[in-house]
C-alpha cells in the first residue's frame, strides 16, 4: 500500500496517509506520459503566427524597370520575395495545432504521472490549513518545512481566495484546482502537494 506524509497548517508532519494503489502505485506507462504531455504543449499553442505573401504586401503595382535592354535582370515587381520589404514564401499562416487524445488514455497518462511522484517521495498531504487572512510569509515557511523544492504544485479542492492570494506571489509555487490536475504540472514540479480534500477529489476522479 502506497502511504504519504501528511503536515499540518504549522508544517509538523503529523503522520501518513494510505494512498490509491490503483493510482499511486500504477504502473508508469511512458508513452502515454510522452503523448499526454506533447497533446497539452500543442493546445496550448495559439497559432495566431501570419506571414503576407507577395499579393498581401503593400506596393509593388509598378514594374521597376523595362524588360529588355537595362542589363539587369527582368523583374515584374518590387515585392517579389528576394526584394526587400518583398512578400514571405511558405510562410507561417494562422493554423490549430490541436490533438486529440482519448479519455482514457489521459488518465492512464495522469496516474502514472502521480505515480512517479509517489514512488519518488515527492508528494505530501497537507491537513488542518486554515488562514483567517493572506499570509505569504506563512505559506513561504509551510512549503519549506515541507521540503517542496525549487517548484511546487499546491492543488486545492476549491477555490479559496485567502489561500490563492497567500500563494499568488511566490514564483515557485503554482496553485491549481484538483479537478485540473494535468500531466504538464505534476510532471514540472518537484513536489506535488495536495489537501486531504483534493487527495480525496482525486482519487475518486481517477479511481
Amino acid at each position: 500500500m502506497s502511504q504519504a506524509r501528511v503536515f499540518d497548517g504549522a508544517g509538523k508532519e503529523t503522520g501518513t496517509v494510505e494512498l490509491s494503489d490503483e493510482i499511486f502505485n500504477a504502473p508508469v506507462h511512458e508513452a502515454a506520459i510522452h503523448q499526454a504531455l506533447l497533446r497539452q504543449l500543442a493546445n496550448a499553442r495559439q497559432g495566431t503566427h501570419q506571414t503576407k505573401t507577395r499579393g498581401e504586401v503593400s506596393g509593388g503595382g509598378k514594374k521597376p524597370w523595362k524588360q529588355k535592354g537595362t542589363g539587369r535582370a527582368r523583374q515584374g515587381s518590387t515585392r517579389a520575395p528576394q526584394w526587400r520589404h518583398g512578400g514571405t514564401v511558405f510562410g507561417p499562416h494562422p493554423r490549430g495545432y490541436e490533438q486529440k487524445m482519448p479519455r482514457k488514455q489521459r488518465r492512464l497518462a495522469l496516474r502514472a504521472a502521480l505515480a512517479l511522484k509517489s514512488q519518488g517521495e515527492q508528494l505530501r498531504v497537507l491537513d488542518g490549513l486554515a488562514l483567517e487572512a493572506p499570509r505569504t510569509g506563512q505559506m513561504a515557511d509551510l512549503f519549506v518545512e515541507l521540503g517542496s523544492g525549487a517548484k511546487t504544485l499546491f492543488v486545492l479542492p476549491a477555490h479559496d481566495q485567502v489561500v490563492e492570494k497567500s500563494t499568488r506571489n511566490l514564483p515557485w509555487v503554482r496553485t491549481i484546482l484538483a479537478q485540473n490536475l494535468n500531466v504538464f504540472d505534476v510532471l514540472e514540479a518537484d513536489m506535488v502537494v495536495l489537501t486531504r480534500e483534493a487527495l480525496t477529489q482525486v482519487e475518486a476522479q481517477l479511481a
